[in-house]
């Protein structure tokens, strides 16, 4: 299985020059992000409608293929006190079910804050109440995977 709950063992496993892409799981929709080769910007890109775990993996993975990532963060939905609650566990289990369908590596990144975060950054960026609603999920993934990267990047130095 290529879940890993720790970074560095992540960025051992990850394949070189490829990019990652960053998740946000909700209920009903999946926001993602990806990076470029470097792995040193995260960007945005879309939002999946969630259907039922089938159909959500086939299209990450049909994503993952045309863009040539060589792994996934999913943001981890921590409580405020650093505990895991129900939608940490249904995250990880989205992660072992997906690990079962590729070999690519899987990964977390605390999420706690990154929708508040990605919230701020639309309002600074004066986005209509109507036009964050449709971003806010992908660019939210971008916060988490923007996290991660920086991390990778310090693991790198080191």
């Amino acid at each position: 299985m290529a879940v890993f709950d720790e970074i560095a063992d992540f960025a051992q496993a990850l394949p070189a020059m490829r990019a990652v892409a960053g998740l946000d799981l909700g209920t009903k929709t999946i926001g993602v992000a990806v990076s470029d080769r470097l792995l040193s910007v995260a960007s945005p890109l879309q939002t999946i409608r969630r259907v039922k775990f089938g159909a959500d993996a086939q299209a990450l993975l049909e994503l993952a293929s045309a863009r040539e990532i060589g792994g996934f963060i999913l943001g981890l939905p921590r409580n405020m006190d650093g505990s895991e609650g129900p939608r940490c566990q249904s995250t990880r289990a989205f992660a072992r079910n997906l690990s079962a369908l590729t070999e690519l590596p899987i990964s977390f990144w605390d999420e706690r804050l990154s929708t508040v975060a990605a919230e701020r950054a639309l309002l600074e960026a004066d986005t209509s109440r109507r036009k964050r609603a449709e971003v806010i999920d992908h660019v939210a993934a971008g916060v988490i995977l923007q996290g991660a990267l920086d991390r990778l990047a310090v693991l790198r130095r080191t």
